[in-house]
């Protein structure tokens, strides 16, 4: 197999580019045309996939509660008490990269703002302004001189890059996160003798708000663990800067997001950094940094670094790490921002074809860790379009291509069934809507209280919000992937 793929490098990648959309495709045309093939294969798959989604359901509520627990002990605990019990916890430095690209002044200081209020000493703390070159030299000074004469004595360091786009890069946050670690690693670490041993980075996107005792958890974490050179640390990342600020078709979809980056944490089996996330610098040095020429960073970054020293874990940060909704300055564009953004997301699945690769070509990593793995991301990613069609249409629509199918026995029970098992799986819906009540920042003032009575109802959107927010963006970015037509990073918008 390693023989044939290297033989055969360029036509294995463009097949399994065409992989994800094909499947993607195929598993929600497949009602359609089974039912009247063969309509008792289809049932089963209809019913079955919904067992399947009650299951998910059931887990998702119980891992998010077990989170939610072990977060609102890990706000009050004396994490610095503990980090003082290391002899060495002064060594410690921690590299935070802010990727930025025309971000408003107000977001960056907020970011810098929750960073100074540590409860770890912020000079073991060195933020990184990560610019992009293609933005005004005027706007990236103005910005940075400001945020200096505010922040420039609080912190360690406190330093500004500006990525140039090169021959081969792709404009996005690889790239630009990339250029920042290498310039850090030359003109902070080598510079002033820093000892590697004890670095950390974090990657971190502008609006991102760090919990007052996330350094002083990390540091302990890091200094905690005999495997830190070859584990991820991640936070709870929740969408709720300004949840209450966005329309609600846009607020379930960010809430249900919010609560499902929750109850990863608790599965330590599937738990993959995303978004906001820490790792030692040797780590990303040894991993040879993010590629420069990729849109996705988080798993793709986590992939490289387990295939290159043969396994790597994620351990959770059991505290909250808020990040902006998208938002724009009116409904729709508020509407296009989300969908961009989950897009971009979505186009994840384009790093599937060089972890199937690399799952065939890498020797020395234990067979079942890296098959779990590769099983993970592919259904992941495989079904992120396939769910909605397929919870939300199920029998319904395919019963009206064959009426007659419809009246036998089992046409009539299984859509009778599935509404049953969905119908139960509205329970756990109600346990996210707590927790999200629980988590969620209290409402500001300027936000009529009626508002936040009638947020339970605006889960009715769901099927609506699941479509355009979900289910589209991600077979938009399959039928790219498939088609050769490939994405341009696009900027969240901040406002």
């Amino acid at each position: 197999m390693r023989k044939f793929i290297e033989k055969h490098q360029d036509g294995i990648q463009r097949g399994l580019e065409i992989l994800p959309g094909f499947v993607s495709w195929n598993l929600i045309l497949f009602p359609y045309w089974g039912i009247i093939v063969m309509p008792v294969v289809v049932a089963y798959f209809i019913l079955i996939f919904n067992v399947y989604w009650f299951y998910q359901s059931l887990q998702i509520a119980i891992t998010s509660i077990i989170s939610h627990i072990k977060i609102q002990a890990a706000k009050i605990y004396d994490w610095m008490g503990d980090v003082r019990g290391f002899p060495d916890w002064q060594r410690v430095r921690h590299v935070v990269i802010i990727t930025t690209y025309k971000e408003p002044e107000h977001i960056l200081e907020r970011t810098l703002k929750s960073l100074a209020d540590q409860e770890l000493p912020t000079k073991q703390i060195i933020p990184v302004l990560a610019m992009e070159e293609k933005e005004s030299e005027e706007e990236r000074l103005k910005k940075f001189k400001s945020l200096n004469a505010k922040f420039g004595k609080v912190f360690g360091h406190l330093y500004i890059t500006t990525h140039p786009l090169l021959t081969g890069e792709v404009a996005g946050k690889a790239s630009n996160e990339r250029y920042a670690a290498i310039w850090i690693k030359k003109n902070y670490i080598d510079k002033n003798k820093i000892d590697i041993n004890y670095v950390t980075v974090t990657s971190c996107d502008a609006d991102h708000k760090f919990h007052p005792k996330h350094f002083a958890n990390l540091t302990y974490k890091f200094l905690d663990n005999p495997d830190r050179y070859k584990t991820f640390w991640q936070p709870s990342v929740m969408f709720y800067n300004n949840i209450w600020e966005i329309p609600a078709i846009t607020r379930v979809p960010n809430t249900l997001m919010t609560i499902w980056n929750l109850s990863q944490l608790s599965r330590r089996d599937r738990l993959i950094n995303c978004q906001n996330y820490s790792l030692s610098f040797k780590l990303l040095d040894e991993t040879g940094y993010w590629d420069a020429d990729k849109i996705p960073e988080d798993w793709g970054i986590f992939f490289k670094a387990f295939y290159k020293t043969r396994g790597v874990e994620v351990e959770p940060i059991y505290l909250p790490l808020l990040a902006d909704a998208a938002q724009s300055t009116s409904f729709w564009k508020t509407i296009k921002n989300q969908y961009q953004q989950i897009q971009r997301w979505a186009w994840g699945v384009s790093d599937d074809p060089w972890i199937i690769k690399s799952y065939f070509l890498t020797r020395d990593v234990p067979f079942w860790d890296k098959t779990l793995r590769l099983i993970q991301v592919t259904w992941a990613h495989f079904s992120w379009p396939v769910n909605w069609f397929i919870i939300t249409v199920g029998l319904t629509l395919p019963t009206l291509l064959n009426p007659a199918f419809g009246r036998t026995v089992l046409g009539y029970t299984v859509p009778k069934l599935s509404s049953f098992i969905l119908t139960i799986s509205l329970v756990f819906l109600g346990i996210t809507i707590i927790i999200d009540s629980l988590q969620k920042p209290a409402r500001p003032k300027n936000v009529p209280f009626w508002r936040q009575l009638l947020i339970p109802f605006e889960f009715v959107l769901m099927p609506i919000s699941g479509f355009f927010f979900s289910a589209l963006p991600g077979i938009d970015a399959h039928t790219r992937l498939m088609l050769g037509k490939y994405m341009e990073y696009k900027v969240t918008e901040k406002v």
